[in-house]
């Protein structure tokens, strides 16, 4: 699945604030608000509420460094099939650092994400409940995070339309 969202999602950073349709015609983004994204897979149903982060910043021992990586988001995604009502995932566009956790700050709210590869994830259903309830009544979150390599990286996102994405996108997938 992870790989089929990041196959669907390589366009989303061409037009995250306007509504765009994927090359997979499986996947389509179905509005913005503001700066969130509300896209629908059909097959099997699967919605999702995304966005790119407003600033990234790379540093090493400190100090600011450049680094390659991939796409960066944030994730809140609806399967009705399984059950999942609200998900938290984040991608840093490269391979955590083997046993990190990924940290998320919504206005001073802390929480931990546990990681594999390039994704994170929170432990359980109740730790998806306790982000998203901070993520509705936020201004911004800053995701935190050290790469295999030793980066630390610091990821600032938008909660500008943030409720209405995740109430269109529960919506579409009930």
């Amino acid at each position: 699945m992870i790989s089929r969202i990041i196959g669907a999602l390589a366009g989303v950073l061409l037009g995250l604030a306007a509504t765009t349709a994927f090359a997979q015609s499986e996947t389509e983004c179905v509005s913005a608000k503001t700066d969130w994204s509300v896209c629908v897979w059909n097959q099997p149903k699967e919605c999702w509420g995304v966005s790119k982060p407003k600033e990234s910043v790379n540093s090493r021992d400190g100090k600011p460094v450049s680094a390659r990586r991939g796409d960066i988001l944030l994730f809140v995604t609806f399967r009705p099939g399984s059950g999942a009502r609200g998900e938290v995932s984040f991608t840093g566009g490269y391979p955590f650092a083997s046993g990190s956790t990924v940290n998320v700050n919504i206005d001073g709210k802390s929480f931990d994400l546990f990681s594999d590869g390039e994704w994170a994830w929170p432990a359980n259903t109740s730790d998806d409940a306790g982000i998203l309830a901070a993520l509705k009544a936020g201004g911004s979150a800053i995701v935190t995070a050290r790469s295999g390599r030793g980066t630390q990286t610091k990821d600032t996102f938008s909660l500008l339309g943030f409720t209405a994405a995740m109430q269109e996108a529960e919506t579409r997938c009930k």
